[in-house]
């Protein structure tokens, strides 16, 4: 596979790379990020390899990372040839309570922001950042369709919201015939798994396509960080990970394992672990350098094993709310007492009679 193996994204006609080029690391405002400079190599590499699909937010650097973008396609031209997504809710405006959040004075004030900063009269993929609790959520979608309809947005899609609460959304939209959702965001990777609950079931069955944010866990499955060097998580990465785990080294004992059966390192093999899953449309990979790019992007020519790919689902098993467990393991036996459907075996349970001649 390659960048420019295209995939539809959701139920829709967008095409976009297999990787988006994550821009949460464009602009060195907090200390940590890439320089102009090194973004805008970094954007150039991606696009010349094929890549077609860049996401960005508001947020990002303090909207940095827009005027990074904006800045890059004015100067470089083929905009129009490139998917760019970027995302609302966050609030830029100290003390403004409608600065931020998803109500219709807020997005479409947004909006404009950001378009001012792309420097572009339409973002291609417009996401809401968080679920807002304070705002309805009709009242969220109706306002993204008058977006739409502006042809300010092509399409839009949401980011760190619980699956009741997309469901809803993409129900009401359809019902009213706004623009539907036709992506969603969340965190998925190796070391976070537990949308494989609700979220990943809930995209399948609304066509919603997938886009998995920190695959490499914070640079937590990066390959840095081994239980042979012990070496701990610094500054922000620790704030949001913490420290490893034991079930944390496990599952970098059996990345290491494969990485040396495939030639490659631990990152590689993480990013085509998910980028595999099934719902996943395209990973958001994070490059803060051209090397991190490069080293990403090698994860496209990696074939897994169906017994490495087991022996990676086995070590990061995630425990499920309930439901989701309770259904997958149960719910097959109940209904097919011993039948295999749709390639999932089942037993008879206890209580099944042996004799299907009698009736009570």
């Amino acid at each position: 596979m390659s960048l420019n193996s295209y995939i539809t994204l959701g139920h829709s006609g967008l095409r976009v790379s297999p990787f988006c080029l994550g821009g949460m690391t464009f602009g060195n405002d907090a200390g940590w990020g890439s320089s102009v400079q090194d973004s805008e190599a970094i954007i150039s590499k991606y696009l010349g390899d094929g890549g077609n699909f860049i996401d960005t937010a508001n947020i990002y650097t303090g909207g940095h990372s827009e005027k990074i973008i904006g800045d890059y396609f004015a100067k470089q031209g083929k905009r129009d040839r490139t998917v760019i997504a970027t995302k609302f809710f966050c609030n830029l405006f100290a003390g403004d309570p409608n600065g931020g959040g998803a109500g219709r004075k807020a997005i479409i004030a947004q909006c404009d922001e950001s378009l001012r900063r792309l420097q572009t009269d339409y973002i291609d993929l417009y996401y809401l950042h968080n679920w807002d609790r304070f705002t309805p959520v009709e009242e969220t979608m109706s306002a993204l369709d008058t977006l739409v309809q502006a042809g300010k947005v092509r399409y839009i899609g949401f980011s760190d919201a619980p699956a009741w609460k997309v469901t809803q959304a993409q129900l009401i939209a359809n019902f009213r015939g706004w623009a539907p959702l036709i992506a969603l965001q969340t965190e998925y990777s190796l070391m976070q798994r537990t949308g494989e609950g609700e979220l990943v079931p809930m995209a399948q069955e609304l066509g919603l396509g997938i886009l998995p944010w920190s695959p490499l866990k914070m640079g937590a499955l990066s390959g840095k960080y081994t239980r042979q060097n012990g070496e701990k998580m610094q500054g922000v990465r620790s704030g949001f990970v913490g420290q490893l785990t034991e079930k944390d080294y496990d599952i970098i004992d059996v990345l290491q394992k494969v990485a040396t059966e495939h030639e490659t390192d631990v990152a590689t093999i993480a990013l085509a672990w998910v980028q595999n899953k099934p719902g996943v449309s395209s990973t958001i990979i994070g490059a803060r350098t051209m090397e991190h790019l490069e080293s990403n992007l090698r994860a496209l020519d990696v074939k897994l094993t169906v017994e490495q790919v087991a022996a990676l689902d086995e070590v990061s098993k995630p425990v499920l709310n309930f439901p989701a467990d309770f259904n997958r393991n149960n719910s097959p036996s109940y209904a097919h007492a011993g039948a295999t459907v749709n390639g999932v075996p089942s037993v008879a349970v206890a209580n099944v009679p042996k004799d299907d001649t009698k009736r009570w």
